[in-house]
């Protein structure tokens, strides 16, 4: 559930009944992120190297779309 993109191994999910900040999650086999919608920061959670570069980059790019999906099942907390 909630899965908007994967990009290899690293996974890009928004969950239903969230919590705030509004924010996705980064998830790979070894390590898990929440990250900040509106400024792309790391709020909790490991996203090094290349992960981080290739996840984010794909978030700057496609920030329409996460911020769709985030209202689409978050509307008690619209960005």
């Amino acid at each position: 559930m909630g899965k908007l993109h994967q990009i290899g191994n690293i996974i890009i999910r928004v969950y239903a009944n969230d919590h705030l900040p509004a924010h996705f999650h980064v998830i790979a086999p070894d390590f898990q992120a929440l990250v900040e919608i509106e400024t792309l920061a790391v709020l909790a959670g490991s996203l090094e190297g290349k992960a981080r570069k290739v996840a984010l980059t794909w978030a700057s790019e496609n920030i329409a779309t996460i911020k769709n999906e985030w209202n689409r099942i978050n509307p008690r907390f619209p960005v």
